[in-house]
């Protein structure tokens, strides 16, 4: 139980921190969000064939990419930080300049994100289908507003 105790104080302290304090470099934070973007885009990309009949539909391997989607679509966003406008990034300025709509973009992302989840989750293709296209226009519409090509 001390262990327990001890680690839940732990993380909860690293939770508390602001998020650029959680890198120790900018180019840190950078590295960690496009690492999480390419782990996120790589899952949902292979729901994305399933559901677009390009892969074969398997419910087990479609409820697992939706596993890895649940755990990294929630990384990113802490990485950007102060500082992490600069350097091997294609992130564009308006996520510093137009934050709250950012944050809307990405809580709109989130959203759609966490049916595309559920839909995987359910084992049927019509529900996965139906999931994938409103999570798509919500990357889509974050990259157009957000990210330099």
């Amino acid at each position: 139980m001390k262990k327990f105790i001890t680690l839940t104080s732990v993380l909860f302290a690293v939770l508390a921190m602001p998020a650029h304090a959680q890198f120790a470099k900018p180019e840190d934070a950078v590295k960690y969000r496009k690492a999480s973007f390419t782990v996120m885009g790589a899952h949902f990309g292979r729901l994305g064939a399933m559901a677009g009949g390009k892969a074969p539909y398997d419910a087990k391997q479609a409820a697992e990419n939706a596993d890895v989607i649940a755990a990294v679509a929630k990384l990113p966003w802490a990485a950007f930080g102060e500082g992490t406008d600069k350097g091997d990034t294609r992130a564009k300025p308006e996520i510093w300049t137009e934050s709250a709509k950012f944050k809307d973009a990405v809580d709109k992302n989130q959203a759609e994100l966490a049916k595309v989840v559920a839909a995987a989750k359910t084992g049927n293709l019509d529900a996965l289908k139906a999931a994938m296209g409103p999570a798509g226009a919500s990357c889509k519409a974050c990259h157009d507003s957000f990210r330099k090509d």
